[in-house]
């Protein structure tokens, strides 16, 4: 299987390279991850920049990952700067993440890639020690949170509002969306959640990254999704879940029904980006790579049924 290519409508989520090397991997080494990406047989590739000093070292590095991935004929329709800091209620903490996001655009635009991609808003909690460095936040740890004694949700509301709407402003004018990714107790985890965030926002280019194994944990109805977000999403992250604990599984190994799933997203004439996202230590998948080229083949699969279908 070494060096084939799927359909360049199918992309490796950089979950791939987090699940073998930890979070953050170390960025030093992305010439490598796309080499490996590569040799699975993906032309399509996610980057990630995870907060202040991993997103810096993949910037001064950027050159080379442009030729790297020149070399490797691989393109990163999306590309990820988490940047939590953004939904701070102290405002030098969120200018700071506003002046790193340019940065993460500035990075998306030389990958040429259609956006940029953050986890959607994390409220303000306090944490025993600082914001854990965590791809999603366990219930425990959610549990442990606080809020500030001080407070002002109308006030904070409205800084937030303003500081993503400016980031929205940064985005568009590099001709980026910008893709909210839900995940358990950030601010737009499900539908409803983004839509009210969207519509307060005022954005065009705000996008939803519709998350399969994330908003089926969190009881949002994938089909109902779907159809209510049609024009808000043109990149979807795939990957099962067995309803009960966080985690992203290769599809037919949850209890996902993907029948409905991709007869809707046939029926709402998506025709964007599908990112498979499987793996991470709470998965136990053991053979990653054989995971990944699973998943490839089998959306391969249905990408052929629906454009028979149409």
């Amino acid at each position: 299987m070494k060096n084939a290519r799927f359909n360049e409508s199918i992309t490796c989520c950089y979950l791939y390279i987090i699940t073998k090397y930890g979070y953050p991997p170390p960025a030093e080494q992305t010439g490598e991850y796309l080499r490996q990406m590569k040799n699975l047989g993906f032309s399509s590739v996610e980057l990630e920049g995870i907060r202040k000093e991993h997103l810096l070292s993949v910037y001064a590095q950027r050159n080379e990952i442009v030729s790297a991935l020149a070399e490797f004929e691989q393109t990163v329709p999306y590309f990820c700067a988490v940047l939590p800091g953004l939904s701070s209620p102290d405002a030098r903490e969120r200018k700071e993440n506003l002046a790193l996001f340019r940065k993460g655009c500035e990075l998306a635009v030389l990958f040429k890639a259609k956006g940029i991609l953050d986890n959607a808003p994390l409220p303000p909690y306090q944490f025993p020690h600082d914001i854990p460095v965590v791809r999603h936040y366990e219930e425990e740890v959610l549990l442990s949170a606080a809020f500030p004694a001080d407070l002002d949700w109308k006030q904070y509301w409205k800084d937030l509002v303003a500081t993503y709407q400016e980031a929205c402003d940064i985005a568009g004018d590099q001709g980026l969306t910008y893709q909210m990714h839900p995940c358990a107790g950030v601010l737009s985890a499900t539908t409803d959640a983004y839509l009210y965030f969207a519509d307060a926002v005022g954005r065009s280019n705000l996008r939803f990254n519709l998350d399969t194994a994330n908003q089926f944990f969190l009881k949002d109805n994938l089909v109902l999704s779907l159809i209510r977000l049609a024009g808000h999403i043109d990149y979807i992250h795939i990957s099962d879940n067995g309803g009960t604990k966080v985690e992203h599984l290769v599809p037919g190994q949850g209890v996902i029904h993907w029948d409905n799933f991709f007869d809707t997203l046939h029926s709402i004439n998506f025709k964007g980006h599908l990112g498979i996202d499987v793996g991470g230590s709470e998965s136990g998948i053991k053979a990653i790579d054989e995971a990944y080229i699973a998943t490839a083949r089998w959306l391969e699969k249905r990408l052929i049924a629906n454009q028979r279908n149409r």
